[in-house]
Order: C-alpha cells, then structure tokens, then sequence
C-alpha cells in the first residue's frame, strides 16, 4: 500500500557518500527546510517564497535550486517530515492499553494531532494550505492511520467486524475539516470546536457499535 511506504523513511534521511560532500549537502538541505519552517510559523503560507527561504537560511537563491527544484518541493518535503513524525505518535497512542470506549479511540487520534499543531504552527500552515501534492500527502496520511483505527477499534471489539472501512475513512475527513476551523479560530486550536469536533465522530462511529449485552445475560 502506497502510504505505507511514503510514511516509512524520513525524506531526509541521507545514503553514505563521501563525508566531506555529503555532509555539506545534509546541512544545506536542512537549512533550506529549517528556515521555511521558521517563516511559515512567524509569517504565514504567502510569505514563505524561495527568496525569503534562502535569505533567511543564508544561502544564494541559486544554491537552493540545487536541491529543491522549486517552493512545492520544499513545502513536500517540509510536510512529509511532520507526517512522519505526527503518524508515529498517533500510532504510539492507538498501541496503548486501557482503549475501551470510541471516545477513548477517538482521542488517541485527535490528542496528539492537537497538541503537534500547538506546537508547529508551521505544519498548521501547510496543512491548511494543501492542494495537489500536498493535499496527495494529506490523503495518504488520512489512509494509513485511518486503517490502523478501524482494525484496532475492531480488535478491542468498540465497532462491529463487518463496519466498512470507508466509515473511519469519513470520520478522518470529518476530523480533516475540524482542525482546519479549529486553527482558524484560534492560532492555538480552538479547544471548542475540536471538543464539538470529538462528540460528532464518536458518536457517528458508535452507531457502527456492537449490541449491548441482553439484560441480565
């Protein structure tokens, strides 16, 4: 499956070259991608333009051309990095114990994609802005970790085995749009929307939960 190998290396992770070069270009690229990430948190999407990027990590705009062909490049390969890191924690929540209830399901999913967006205002900005490539990575992401919900709520028995998968797929969709006006309500996330946001999943996804046991069975 396709998303599965997008999220399973760092796109900056290098291959062993000669020290010397190969170091240079690491701390390169890296600049290129760190000052993006430092522009996209203190002044936003349209302020972020290559120019601005090479200013900023102190390096001539045509050397940034030798590694990234263009802004889209840079924001993929700035994206891609919080993805990776974000659907670890994600999966790191769903693998704990003591999950009985969708709420608690629910929550290991939005928790740390609250509190990551608190904390990388730059990665907000991205994924607000997600269209074609970008809005590619967002779907792969929403896959990946929208399978691994539907099995692990299906496994600790909080959703019938015949629920459809495309059921968790939506409710990620769902999740999708409420981060997007949770962060456009507040730079911090607005904690009510996302609040209202958790009520509306949980509950669309416990209609697809097992029959409570007969009285007195």
């Amino acid at each position: 499956m396709r998303s599965r190998t997008v999220f399973e290396k760092n796109p900056t992770d290098q291959a062993p070259a000669r020290p010397a070069t190969q170091r240079r270009g690491v701390e390169r690229r890296r600049a290129i991608l760190d000052a993006a990430e430092a522009i996209l948190a203190e002044q936003g999407y349209e302020d972020t333009t290559l120019k601005a990027i090479a200013e900023r990590a102190g390096i001539p705009i045509t050397s940034v051309y030798h590694y990234f062909s263009d802004r889209l490049a840079v924001e993929t390969e700035l994206l891609q990095r919080h993805l990776v890191e974000l659907r670890g924690q994600i999966i790191n929540r769903l693998r704990e114990r003591g999950r009985r209830t969708v709420r608690e399901v629910v929550d290991a999913v939005i928790d740390p994609l609250l509190t990551y967006g608190r904390g990388n205002p730059g990665f907000v900005e991205l994924w607000r802005e997600r269209a074609g490539t970008l809005a590619e990575l967002g779907r792969e992401f929403d896959e990946s970790l929208s399978e691994r919900t539907w099995r692990a709520s299906i496994e600790r028995d909080l959703i019938e085995v015949d629920t459809p998968l495309l059921a968790v797929q939506l409710a990620f969709e769902v999740g999708d749009r409420l981060f997007d006006v949770a962060f456009t309500r507040s730079p911090g996330g607005d904690e009510t929307a996302m609040d209202e946001g958790r009520r509306i999943i949980t509950a669309y996804l416990e209609t697809y939960a097992p029959p409570a046991p007969a009285s007195g069975s």
